[in-house]
């Protein structure tokens, strides 16, 4: 253990019973329960928005969250004479959500839709409206992405010789960037007509909710690492989680239309929400997510499995148009 740990670990009301390093952190198990140790870069801001949004989960039987736990002094940082900055946490000692396990796919979405729906009874405030805290339209990102996409094809048209990574995307990108641009055109279109109805429908999100952070208790789920908490369009949260099991799963209709189901049985979604998840699906971001690190990276040496992922996508977008015509119907 560390000089600074200790030096921290001291401003609680805890005692240590064991340590161990994990999740870029230190789990420590004390007399109040498993709680997380780990260095703190942000601001006090951000991080009473994050407690004051947490509070408003306790209680949920079947939903836990990863509060924060203040020290002696009452303050959210700690920090070390070296002038480390840390925060303490409630933590979970539970595994990662199983995308392999339907059941604990579905019972995933289910509390996602129960932590949406508490947030939903959180009123925003003046003092939340930082740039770090506001999700800006949606189709920003796709304009963005899409510019990246344009460079990395003009890059790779003029090379004199392509590796297989470049013959594959020169092969497929008319295809790819042909949804890519009309979902940025429809995002476009949708706010430009309903930015009003939009703006009033932005609630908290957790900002980065994939199986990582998603923790299956024996009867409960423990969401964690709300550190990209904001304000926007909560089935942002829920297309993140969906299409991290949708590619696991070829676009399996049967199972994106239960996951839908699931959802809308606790937190019903409307005619707007349903046309951002459709246009958030019909973006090809692993595609570009590819093309991006391709284009970012030491292009001398393109691993042969840069290659195989593209392929790979390729091939299930059959299945995933299948899915996006079936479940969002025009």
């Amino acid at each position: 253990m560390n000089d600074w740990n200790t030096e921290v670990i001291g401003q609680y009301d805890l005692e240590v019973e064991n340590l161990r390093k994990g999740r870029g952190a230190w789990i420590i198990e004390t007399n109040r329960g498993l709680k997380l140790l780990k260095e703190y870069k942000g601001s006090v801001k951000r991080l009473e928005f994050e407690e004051m949004v947490l509070d408003t989960a306790k209680g949920l039987e079947t939903l836990r969250v990863d509060q924060y736990m203040r020290n002696r002094e009452g303050e959210l940082i700690s920090s070390a004479e070296d002038g480390t900055r840390c925060v303490v946490k409630d933590w979970y000692a539970d595994r990662e959500c199983n995308l392999k396990d339907m059941q604990e796919i579905l019972s995933a979405v289910r509390q996602i839709a129960v932590l949406h729906k508490r947030f939903r009874g959180i009123e925003a405030r003046e003092e939340w409206n930082l740039k770090s805290m506001i999700s800006p339209p949606l189709y920003e990102a796709m304009a963005r992405h899409n510019r990246e996409l344009k460079k990395a094809r003009m890059y790779i048209r003029n090379k004199r010789q392509k590796n297989e990574f470049e013959l594959c995307v020169i092969g497929n990108f008319d295809g790819f960037f042909e949804q890519a641009a009309e979902a940025q055109r429809g995002m476009e279109e949708l706010f430009a007509a309903k930015e009003p109805e939009i703006r009033a429908d932005y609630h908290v999100c957790h900002g980065e909710l994939n199986q990582h952070h998603i923790l299956i208790g024996p009867a409960y789920v423990a969401v964690t690492e709300f550190n990209k908490m904001h304000l926007g369009l909560q089935v942002e949260d829920l297309y993140y989680f969906m299409r991290k099991v949708m590619e696991k799963h070829d676009w399996n209709r049967k199972l994106g239309a239960s996951m839908l189901n699931a959802y809308e049985r606790v937190l019903p979604m409307n005619g707007i929400e349903k046309k951002c998840l459709y246009y958030l699906f019909l973006y090809p971001e692993k595609y570009w997510k590819q093309i991006n690190f391709y284009y970012n990276a030491n292009k001398a040496w393109i691993p042969m499995r840069s290659a195989d992922k593209v392929r790979g996508l390729e091939e299930q977008q059959k299945n995933r148009e299948l899915f996006l015509n079936e479940i969002f119907p025009a």
